[in-house]
């Protein structure tokens, strides 16, 4: 079902093959549907047709929507602009221009940069779709964790990774890249996957489960949380106090 995109329903992002179909995110019976449906339209439309949608804002960046084949997936509306609006917090709070990174999430890229167009967001993607955005995408695959623009490595003081699977194998080398793009050990990182990656998430990378849940609007069929290095306080609904 392609759609026309707006700033409230923007697509979460998941592309990269993997090795290992169960890695992949589940879909309920309902999202199953449509996915039918979906793959139908798409079978009677032309790529390019496709791909895009039309941008509702001519002043940002054209908007493209997902393409499931790729497991790509929307978020819902409230958690699109929660995650734009902490990440702009955390730019407006920084003692110099910030510079963001978005891992597999070029949905977010376009929410930024429609909201405040002089934010600084460097886009990682496989999906080359997104090569529209000019200087702002750099091409990723996360088998090849490092394999990136020097100019890009240690560059970034605000970190956000989705990372497209959700086997340990996925989130280690996400973590690679992770580590190659943040500034210091006082750069702020967001990553968004499932529930069962918390332990990982703690061990490999320091982080912390918000109380906030992101949701997606395909009703998948695992729970997916925000993890942080650092404390959001009164936002994101602050850290999960362990029980």
């Amino acid at each position: 079902m392609e759609q026309n995109l707006s700033a409230q329903t923007l697509p979460n992002h998941r592309s990269v093959a993997s090795n290992d179909d169960d890695d992949a995110p589940t879909l309920s019976l309902q999202a199953l549907e449509a996915l039918k449906e979906f793959l139908a339209e798409q079978s009677q439309s032309s790529p390019d047709t496709a791909a895009e949608s039309q941008a509702t804002d001519s002043t940002g960046p054209a908007l493209i929507s997902e393409d499931w084949r790729l497991s790509q997936f929307w978020y819902d509306p409230r958690t699109a602009q929660t995650l734009a609006q902490e990440v702009l917090t955390l730019c407006n709070s920084a003692t110099a221009s910030a510079r963001v990174a978005c891992v597999a999430c070029p949905s977010l890229y376009a929410y930024l940069k429609n909201a405040d167009s002089d934010v600084s967001v460097q886009l990682l993607e496989y999906d080359k779709r997104f090569e529209q955005y000019g200087s702002d995408f750099s091409f990723y695959d996360y088998n090849r964790p490092e394999d990136l623009p020097l100019e890009l490595k240690n560059a970034f003081d605000i970190v956000v990774a989705d990372p497209p699977y959700l086997s340990q194998e996925c989130l280690e080398k996400v973590a690679q890249t992770i580590s190659f793009l943040a500034r210091s050990e006082k750069s702020h990182l967001l990553l968004l996957t499932g529930a069962v990656q918390k332990e990982r998430a703690a061990e490999l990378m320091g982080l912390h489960p918000c109380g906030f849940r992101p949701q997606h609007s395909s009703k998948l069929g695992n729970e997916f949380r925000l993890f942080t290095n650092y404390d959001p306080e009164t936002r994101l609904e602050g850290w999960e106090v362990e029980k």
